[in-house]
């Protein structure tokens, strides 16, 4: 057992609808963008769309009408108009029925919020021999994507704003989320509830979800403990949490071969963790918590943004509240990688960063800590990241 202790909704302009039943066509018209007809290729349904030009077209669906909750299936910038889409997903099923939303934007989905950071595409050394961490072993080289990632740890605000709104829109969480104030990190949440929550922060911003519960990228994840496989993710859409090599390279800022995201040294000026000097070399301490924050009850957390950011202009890397990566717990590979997505299974999901009551040790870029996905820590966190062009 681990020592842990130690946006902007788009407005709809107009509604096209379309109900596939059985095989037949029934079309309710509207202003555009409006479904015009459908048809049937084998078993996969397709219908054309007449929208205006530039604009983005959200298509959604669902099996019953009587529900309030439409499953995105794609958003896409009309260019031209009519044109067809293809449902090439589609399970079989008695009915299905279509909408089609026109987001309000010349984008191609709604703008990346302002407290993203971009992480540029790139490769950079993944591991540590400094300090004889073998976990961090062996030191590999990894490229990965350009992401955008949240320049601070998902505080008790935000969490709590689409916590609301997914409870009211079909989600179900194992566990509230707690935090010392509203601009603190939220806690006490385990792995399920951070995929969720990046689910529905999708949804309620008007963007394709990234975690189903099948291969068939059908049905959203939003409730009940599900061991989300890689091929259950739609890795190029909505928010997700981070994979451990993209939690990495944002943590190094750019840099590689530090202990941390600033340097090789770390005092208390620099994060909030727990000093130990007489352990560590590079600990600067002073020794104990961070006096500025050991205040009421634990955990000892800090306001997110506190610290001074690194490189990618990210803050709380190392200190303050560890973070849940998608990643099951496992060993490297020696070998070059593109993306790695970890290991197919395990028992254990990987967490990153240290927390308050982390020794240097802890805190250091490379330095891997894991825990079961069902169980929340009250040093426990999370940030989400975003492809590009979602």
């Amino acid at each position: 057992m681990n020592n842990k202790s130690m946006k902007t909704k788009s407005r709809i302009m107009s509604i096209g609808l379309c109900a596939l039943a059985l095989g037949a066509a029934v079309v309710t018209q509207g202003a555009a963008p409006v479904i015009t007809n459908i048809t049937m290729v084998g078993a996969t349904p397709q219908f054309g769309v007449q929208s205006a030009l530039g604009v983005t077209n959200q298509i959604q669906y669902c099996t019953n009408l009587n529900q309030t909750n439409w499953v995105v299936l794609t958003n896409l910038v009309v260019t031209q108009s009519p044109y067809w889409f293809v449902d090439v997903n589609a399970p079989p099923a008695p009915r299905r029925f279509y909408r089609v939303l026109a987001l309000g934007t010349n984008s191609p989905v709604p703008p990346v919020p302002p407290d993203m950071a971009l992480i540029p595409a790139g490769s950079f050394t993944m591991g540590d021999s400094v300090d004889g961490d073998t976990s961090a072993l062996p030191l590999h080289t990894v490229y990965v994507s350009a992401f955008y990632m949240d320049k601070y740890l998902v505080t008790k605000s935000l969490w709590e704003t689409v916590y609301q709104w997914a409870i009211a829109h079909g989600y179900s969480f194992d566990n509230a989320g707690s935090g010392k104030g509203t601009n603190h990190p939220v806690q006490m949440i385990n792995w399920y509830d951070c995929v969720k929550w990046c689910n529905a922060r999708s949804e309620q911003e008007g963007r394709t979800p990234a975690y189903y519960t099948s291969a068939g990228q059908t049905t959203v994840y939003r409730s009940g403990q599900t061991d989300v496989q890689t091929n259950w993710v739609k890795w190029s859409s909505g928010y997700r949490l981070p994979t451990e090599a993209e939690w990495e390279k944002a943590a190094r800022g750019g840099a590689n071969g530090q202990r941390f995201p600033w340097g090789d040294t770390i005092s208390e000026n620099q994060a909030n963790y727990y000093g130990d000097t007489g352990s560590y070399s590079y600990d600067l301490g002073p020794n104990g918590y961070n006096a500025t924050f050991a205040t009421g009850d634990q955990p000892y957390t800090s306001p997110v943004g506190y610290f001074a950011a690194n490189g990618y202009e990210l803050y709380d890397m190392a200190g303050n509240v560890f973070e849940w990566c998608w990643d099951w717990h496992g060993r490297y590979s020696s070998g070059s990688q593109t993306d790695p997505r970890g290991p197919a299974s395990g028992a254990y999901r990987v967490n990153r960063g240290g927390c308050c009551g982390s020794r240097a040790i802890n805190c250091q870029a490379a330095y891997r800590d894991f825990d079961t996905p069902y169980t929340p820590y009250d040093v426990e966190g999370f940030r989400s990241v975003l492809p590009p062009g979602q």
